[in-house]
Parts: structure tokens; sequence; C-alpha cells
């Protein structure tokens, strides 16, 4: 672990300052927005002076557009890489979210609230997320492919949506919908992978499947 020194004004330097910042800036961002956070709440936060913290950020800009970057830079390569999951469970598997407390509930996706948050369309965090929701959509249609869904694109871009929804009314109304709108995406995925192709990848592919709320697990083979 990186060593650090206290500065003349009692500041925390050295080469772990730009990971403080970003961890700063993460809790800050999340608990109370990114118009209401300023550079020098962030500085405080990470005890680091305005000046190191312009050192590794040209600006707010730029901070925000990295703060983005670090939720997940693989798109979600923890759910669609999986080997041990068929693809329709792949699928599946991207609306487990893990369940909050009745006071701490989960937070609305940091790309939609950043977007909400930002006006200007050319800001680099919204271009940045721009970029991440096409590539979640990519990914959906990608397994969605792999399951043998007749039109990948089409269930891609629904399950996006249907994500990003469950996202946005579990923020609203404080209670989880995540459960409710994985068993929504099971009908859809079943609905457009025809039979045939179903049967052809369970036969190539064995793994304990995803449970789902609301959806009946079948009986396992011995």
């Amino acid at each position: 672990m990186t060593e650090l020194e206290k500065g003349p004004q009692g500041r925390r330097r050295g080469r772990g300052a730009r990971e403080r910042i970003l961890g700063a800036s993460q809790q800050l961002f999340r608990d109370q927005g990114i118009n209401r956070t300023g550079m020098d709440q962030l500085c405080a936060a990470a005890q680091v002076s305005k000046r190191t913290a312009y050192q590794h950020f040209t600006g707010k800009d730029e901070l925000v557009a990295e703060y983005l970057r670090r939720f997940d830079p693989d798109v979600t390569g923890g759910v669609f890489d999986r080997t041990d999951l068929t693809p329709r469970e792949r699928l599946l598997a991207a609306f487990e979210v893990p369940a909050a407390g009745a006071q701490d509930i989960t937070p609305m996706c940091p790309y939609i609230a950043a977007s909400i948050e930002i006006h200007d369309p050319q800001h680099p965090a919204r271009q940045y997320a721009r970029d991440y929701k096409k590539a979640f959509a990519a990914r959906f249609a990608e397994t969605a492919r792999e399951a043998g869904a007749a039109n990948p694109e089409q269930l891609g871009e629904q399950l996006a949506l249907l994500l990003d929804g469950a996202s946005a009314r579990t923020r609203v109304l404080n209670t989880e919908s995540f459960p409710t709108a994985a068993a929504i995406a099971a009908v859809l995925i079943d609905n457009a992978i025809p039979t045939a192709a179903r049967g052809s990848v369970r036969g190539s592919i064995r793994s304990a499947p995803v449970r789902v709320a609301g959806e009946r697990q079948p009986d396992q083979a011995s």
C-alpha cells in the first residue's frame, strides 16, 4: 500500500490522491448529486488540496466522466462473461440486483442520474453515459443471439429498457422493482426464443438455473 504523508495543512498527499478523489466523488455524487457537489467539498472529503486535484483532473467535467467509467468498465462482464450459465440464464442474471435494506434502497443507475443532472448533451459524462447504455443493450443483444432469439437486437433493446425502468422505479417508489422486472424479462426472453432453439441451447450447456422471482423453475434431470 502506498505510504502517504501529511502536507503542511494536514492534508494527505501521495500516489493515492487520485483514488481518494474518485472515492469521495462516488460517495458524494451518489448521496447528494453531481451539481450540488463542489470541488472544495470533494477536496475536503478526499483530504487533498485543489492544486493536487487539478493535477489529476483538468476539471470537474473530467472527474465526473471518470467517476462513471469506474462503475462498470467491462460493461457487466461479471454477468455476460459467466461460463457457468446458459445464454438465457445470463440474460436473467442481469436483473439480479442485491436486495437492499429498508433504509438503504438501491440507488438510481448512476448513468441515468448523471444524464438527468447534466443538461449539455456534449458534456463528456453525458457522452459516456450514452455510449455505456448502447454498449449494455449490445451485450444483451449478443447474448440473446447466443440464446437463439429470432430478433436479438430487438430483445436486447427491450431488456435494456426494462432494466433502466426498474432502476428508476426502484428509486421513485423506494421499493425493489427488479424481481418484477426479472419475471417480465423471462416472458420476453421465452417469447423471443423459438422452442427448438431453447432445447438446443439447454442441451449444449448444463448449469444450475438462475432463480427469478415469479418464475417457476423446471425440475432438474438426475
